[in-house]
């Protein structure tokens, strides 16, 4: 064998850790509990129940709905004044009104194209005058908002309680604000998926590892090759197996989808090409999901192999991982809420940290077309996960090798001192 692939007569790391991810890779893939375990998606499902109510907030809070008002300049300032008088006890019938451009004598304005443009929190645009207004909007909100709109209009003019000006109506397809608040629901799925299958499949890790230190596997492997090797080699196979586990689990659901028929589970009228299109496009966004659940997942699990390296039982490998579980669903729950704001200080906290990174940069797919920001968040995920494997192999080493050369030298030199000291009381 070459000089190449043998150093000192040992593998190198890389080599040594494709060893080892094979060898737990065939091993897990190949045993029954493997079974068992694509059977675990059940369980958290409750959890995806239990986020249905932050993720109500979240959809009321970060996709509030505007109407703008495109008028001239003395009209436009005739409705605001209307709508500060009346809004507060139509109450949520009618969005905030705001001024959305100021039209000169003569000028004209397409309230259709702009809507259909779907940028921004625009939902409708009114247009005419306050005697004549004109409500352009979705069909689903024409009929919904067409009396809160005859009533501001009323007021402008500070005619009576019953003389009510008559509202046109123009009918667009899709706004700003309704495609902001499908992809926001597109954000808040990807997330919760996201979650689920990190916080679900991480722990396979915690507990592979227990088991080979139990029966002096470990050990074994660590006379054999590099320590870094083995920490590397588990995490990326523990990861190999995740993605298998995915693989079946899209293929079982997409089967049960196909059978029963895609058509009876959408609104009448709607089909695949009405739901939310995520800001980065589906074949987009679904590579990222996939590379963001990686760095995810070697970052939690580096983290669930170093506390494994550190308990010596189940119990410990219980009361020593809680704390880590608990957090990252705090951390779950912050990259949530961190929807709302768009371009704020809590935003890019939750992009920054490395174990909010991915659910943040995902819900950043699906809400915005920018690719730059991907770039940059993946550079420094695997910056993260780098050092995160570095620090949790050397704890892994300094814990598990505790039949190392240094913890030879020092019983050695204690077993020397006892002998010395019996041979001076014997003197």
């Amino acid at each position: 064998m070459s000089q190449s692939r043998i150093r000192g007569g040992r593998l190198s790391t890389i080599q040594a850790a494709f060893v080892v991810a094979r060898r737990d890779f065939v091993a897990i893939l190949l045993s029954r509990t493997f079974i068992f375990f694509l059977l675990g998606p059940l369980f958290p499902l409750i959890v995806g129940g239990l986020a249905g109510g932050i993720g109500e907030q979240v959809q009321q809070e970060a996709a509030q709905p505007e109407i703008g008002i495109a008028m001239q300049g003395v009209d436009v300032d005739r409705m605001l004044a209307a709508y500060d008088q009346l809004g507060p006890r139509i109450g949520p019938a009618i969005p905030r009104m705001v001024e959305l451009k100021r039209l000169s004598p003569g000028e004209t304005f397409d309230a259709r194209a702009v809507l259909e443009q779907a940028q921004g929190d625009m939902a409708a645009i009114v247009t005419g005058t306050p005697a004549s207004p004109e409500l352009t909007a979705t069909p689903e909100r024409l009929e919904w908002w067409r009396g809160p709109v005859s009533l501001i209009s009323a007021q402008a003019l500070q005619r009576g309680p019953t003389d009510f000006p008559p509202v046109k109506l123009a009918s667009v397809t899709t706004s700003g604000a309704k495609e902001k608040r499908g992809r926001i629901a597109t954000a808040q799925v990807g997330q919760t998926v996201l979650f689920l299958l990190i916080m679900l499949l991480a722990g396979m890790v915690l507990s592979n590892l227990v088991e080979e230190k139990a029966n002096k596997i470990i050990e074994v492997l660590a006379a054999a090759i590099p320590m870094d090797a083995v920490f590397l080699g588990k995490l990326f196979a523990m990861l190999a197996v995740s993605l298998v586990g995915i693989t079946v689990w899209a293929t079982v659901i997409g089967g049960l989808v196909g059978l029963a028929g895609m058509q009876d589970t959408l609104p009448a009228g709607m089909s695949l090409a009405d739901l939310p299109t995520p800001g980065v496009g589906w074949p987009l966004f679904f590579l990222l999901g996939v590379i963001y659940f990686a760095m995810g997942y070697l970052l939690l699990g580096s983290i669930f192999l170093s506390i494994g390296s550190m308990a010596a039982t189940v119990r410990e490998v219980q009361t020593l991982s809680m704390p880590v579980t608990m957090l990252q669903v705090l951390i779950f729950f912050f990259s949530t809420y961190a929807l709302t704001q768009t371009g704020k200080p809590m935003e890019l906290a939750a992009m920054a940290f490395p174990l909010s990174s991915p659910f943040a940069m995902l819900a950043r797919a699906a809400t915005d077309d920018a690719l730059w920001p991907h770039l940059a968040a993946l550079v420094w995920q695997a910056i993260a996960v780098a050092i995160f494997v570095k620090v949790g192999s050397a704890l892994f080493r300094k814990r598990v090798m505790k039949s190392g050369p240094q913890h030879g030298v020092k019983k050695r030199r204690s077993l020397l001192a006892i002998v010395k000291g019996r041979a001076t009381q014997a003197s």
